[in-house]
């Protein structure tokens, strides 16, 4: 075997990690040319490389890492664990005391009458139980015939076959095809698609397409529409403040059962616990995962509504996963929770960092780059433009000029997504002051250098409007 560690020079761990490890999301062609970046350590909001740079993480790894890193008291929670029950499972009228535990936690976050949790090992899979829990809930009532679940165009729900199903990526859609019963509606992106309307009449236009696919459809044969409160990897887009209120209206009218997802918005990311409290819906069934556990074990889980854990406790329900409610995992989350709880981050995020964030985030429009800075809680994004007044797209493939920012964000030790020509943020909870001020010197720096390239090139061109 191959010894290697943290020591080992960078070129040999990016040579072997190119011959052997496939990542997700990833050209490997490209990534043998240029190497991976090599992370060895983690502490806060920081990231250590294997070149010994400390890189300011702004989006808490994959969405998640809430508490921030490095936090002892989970690896001691993982190691009590795992010296008294490391695994059993969760089948066939069986428990155990963390899993007992972790649930009734959530009951108690979780808003309304959310009392009741269906547990994976992360977020694509909760929404793949989904798919068969809305259709198990409506062959149990008598109406087997609701099979259809309405999502977005632009979501993220995993990247399974049924949760990306479920998400509206269409690349993804590409890659081996889809599953069916699942119709997709358009995306509340005022900026990019809002055209002559004010976001107000725009946020009912794109909420009343939903009322129009379900009478397109037919009430009696839809089962659900799934949404995340605010959409996080199709660019964190922040719906128009008439968009909630008339979703839950029609799903109110037409009785079908609402799905939030709030893998990325659960958990303290939007300022409270939730993202349908700072919504102010109400969901039947709630997808949660990552900052569940703050990344440091994977968990997922379907929270369900006490009339839909009813109307399901009623048959034996044909599904599971062998890791569901996995005690490692539950005991970690459950001192993640206990940290989120006792140390007020959650109310922190909501009441001083997350206005302090907000403030100085909101000020990079004051960029010539910049069109719109959006944010809620600890997660933004920035629309890049050439023609603020517009709101135009560039002439280059979409993604181009988000590709060149990124990488000139990397290249200043600072950790931001570009989804198309959008720049994303969504860091640690736990990010001070001091922090977000280096983040929005970093990014600033990064726009200017991305601005530059782009004047050099001539690639501040507008894309024509059709």
């Amino acid at each position: 075997m191959t010894l290697i560690s943290t020591n080992t020079p960078t070129a040999e761990l990016q040579a072997l990690d190119a011959a052997h490890h496939v990542h997700p999301f990833t050209t490997g062609a490209d990534l043998a040319k240029k190497g991976a970046r090599v992370i060895t350590r983690a502490e806060g909001s920081w990231l250590t490389d294997s070149e010994g740079e400390r890189i300011l993480d702004g989006m808490a790894g994959l969405w998640c890492v809430n508490i921030g890193y490095g936090r002892k008291e989970l690896a001691a929670a993982a190691s009590r664990q795992m010296e008294e029950l490391p695994y059993y499972n969760t089948f066939f009228q069986t428990t155990h005391v963390p899993a007992i535990q972790l649930s009734a936690r959530i009951a108690e976050l979780a808003p309304g009458n959310l009392n009741h949790v269906f547990y994976a090992s992360s977020g694509s899979e909760a929404n793949d139980t989904n798919i068969r829990l809305v259709r198990t809930y409506w062959a149990e009532k008598g109406q087997p015939e609701r099979q259809v679940i309405i999502s977005r165009w632009n979501a993220y729900h995993g990247s399974s076959l049924g949760s990306m199903s479920l998400g509206g990526m269409k690349g993804m859609h590409g890659q081996g095809g889809v599953v069916p019963g699942v119709h997709h509606i358009d995306q509340p992106n005022w900026w990019a698609e809002g055209g002559d309307m004010s976001p107000e009449e725009f946020g009912l236009e794109r909420a009343r397409q939903l009322e129009a696919a379900i009478e397109e459809i037919g009430p009696e044969k839809v089962a659900a529409f799934i949404a995340e409160p605010v959409q996080g990897a199709g660019g964190v887009i922040i719906p128009p403040e008439t968009y909630w209120p008339e979703i839950e209206r029609i799903v109110k009218k037409y009785g079908i059962l609402l799905i939030a997802d709030e893998v990325i918005c659960g958990f303290g990311r939007t300022g409270n616990w939730f993202g349908s409290q700072t919504m102010g819906i109400t969901p039947d069934i709630m997808t949660i995962a990552k900052g569940l556990s703050s990344g440091y074990q994977p968990i997922g889980g379907s929270v369900l509504s006490d009339e839909v854990a009813e109307v399901i406790s009623g048959t034996e329900f044909n599904h599971g996963y062998t890791y569901s409610g996995h005690p490692v995992a539950c005991a970690v989350a459950l001192e993640n929770l206990r940290i989120l709880d006792e140390e007020g981050i959650v109310e922190k995020v909501r009441e001083e960092t997350g206005p302090y964030l907000k403030q100085k985030f909101e000020s990079l429009t004051e960029h010539p780059l910049v069109g719109e800075a959006k944010i809620v809680g600890f997660m933004g994004s920035i629309a890049l433009t050439p023609d603020k007044a517009s709101r135009a797209a560039f002439a280059s493939e979409a993604g181009t000029v988000g590709y060149i920012c990124r990488e000139r964000c990397f290249a200043n030790n600072l950790v931001m997504r570009h989804v198309g020509d959008r720049m994303i943020i969504s860091p640690p909870l736990v990010l001070t002051r001091e922090e977000i001020d280096v983040l929005i010197a970093r990014a600033w720096k990064s726009l200017d250098e991305c601005h530059a390239r782009l004047k050099a090139e001539g690639l501040m061109v507008a894309a024509s409007r059709s």
